[in-house]
């Protein structure tokens, strides 16, 4: 898995472009409501959508499997920003506890056991009360079904990743005992999408 994200960045310097997700955005203002003041990014990329928090005065600290993303990532950030080289299936990489925690599209690129340690590293890393959000594939995403199935809702993508699609069953199963306040299929972008996701949001 490192290897094959450090040479897509190296490839490619801005695979998802500049600009922010459409559902960070959301969230944004999800974490202003409630007076969020410091959010964990696993899956930080080059931090695109951490930017959206940042600007706003929220604390930010990433974790992210490639070096070259994180050198790109400190073109937007000053060094008051803390980005962990590691995968997310080393968690905990400190003490922290974390009023939220925003997980963009990364989950459904881990096995199942991977998927559930990686929820429950989350959940132990928030605060009382703290706010955790996933966003990962639909099985109504136009990408379900191509390649080589693994296993139920699991394919080898052409690109040569494993990717996990959840439907409603598949939620329940790994989020139901996270206290779970909010789960909805999600369009990405908003206009014109070209992905469908599932937004999972719980509390503790």
């Amino acid at each position: 898995m490192t290897e094959f994200w450090e040479s897509a960045y190296q490839s490619n310097q801005r695979m998802w472009g500049e600009n922010p997700s459409d559902n960070a955005r959301k969230v944004l203002k999800v974490m202003q409501k409630r007076n969020i003041r410091n959010v964990l990014i696993p899956g930080f990329g080059y931090g695109r959508n951490a930017k959206v928090f940042y600007d706003k005065g929220i604390d930010v600290t990433g974790i992210e499997i490639s070096k070259t993303a994180i050198e790109r990532a400190r073109k937007y950030f000053e060094s008051d920003v803390t980005i962990h080289y590691g995968s997310v299936t080393d968690m905990p990489f400190d003490k922290t506890q974390y009023e939220s925690i925003y997980c963009y599209s990364l989950i459904h690129l881990l096995n199942k056991a991977d998927r559930l340690k990686l929820i429950n590293d989350c959940y132990s890393q928030l605060k009382d009360n703290g706010l955790m959000i996933f966003v990962a594939l639909s099985i109504n995403d136009k990408r379900f079904g191509l390649g080589e199935k693994l296993e139920r809702n699991t394919f080898r993508s052409p690109q040569g990743l494993n990717l996990y699609f959840y439907d409603e069953e598949s939620i329940i199963d790994e989020f139901g005992h996270y206290n779970i306040v909010e789960a909805k299929e999600v369009n990405e972008p908003e206009e014109n999408p070209n992905e469908t996701h599932w937004m999972i949001m719980c509390e503790k």
